[in-house]
């Protein structure tokens, strides 16, 4: 059974990926049919970051399961038998 503590962060982090959602969304689909003298183009980033924002995300997450796959089987690596 979840906790209180579980769902709090739980439905923060739908939240959050909701709220990520949507900013992309307007951000890559929306954006460009809005002049660009429009107010509402200073609430986001310049667009050549809409690339470069999610490819460094997918290197760092190659990167972290990486380095967990390696730690996992480091750790769980048997000594090497002495002979005599």
């Amino acid at each position: 059974m979840a906790t209180a503590t579980d769902q709090v962060v739980g439905f923060g982090l739908v939240v959050f990926s909701l709220v990520l959602f949507v900013y992309y969304t307007l951000w890559i689909i929306i954006l460009p049919f809005i002049d660009r003298d429009h107010g509402i183009h200073q609430y986001f980033l310049p667009r050549e970051y809409a690339v470069i924002i999610p490819v460094v995300a997918g290197l760092l997450l190659l990167l972290f399961i990486g380095v967990f796959i390696m730690v996992v089987m480091w750790k769980s690596r048997k000594p090497a038998k002495k002979s005599d």
